[in-house]
């Protein structure tokens, strides 16, 4: 089992509700796929570097899981497709 960080760009113009409803989406995609959480971080609200779909502000998110070196391929490719993530990167993390 290897460690990755998922890090997520939540729109900042839908509902508390629904920026939740995201992580909870993108965490259970994470599971469905052999991951195990061990960490998730919210950043909150901060300015974008460069606007994003005209939106100047995003939500940031941290969910920290251990997977298989298969897993963070298949977790891409079903968080590109979701509605309201601006923007995600996927890494793994160097064993200290």
């Amino acid at each position: 089992m290897n460690k990755y960080e998922l890090v997520l760009v939540v729109s900042a113009k839908i509902e508390d509700e629904a920026r939740e409803a995201v992580v909870e989406q993108a965490k259970g995609i994470v599971t469905r796929f052999g991951g195990v959480i061990t960490n998730v971080e919210d950043q909150g609200k901060k300015r974008l570097a460069y606007e994003i779909q005209k939106m100047k502000e995003g939500y940031y998110y941290f969910i920290q899981f251990d997977a298989e070196s298969t897993a963070p391929a298949e977790i891409e490719s079903r968080v590109r497709i979701m509605e309201n993530v601006l923007r995600f990167l996927c890494v793994r993390q160097d064993e200290e």
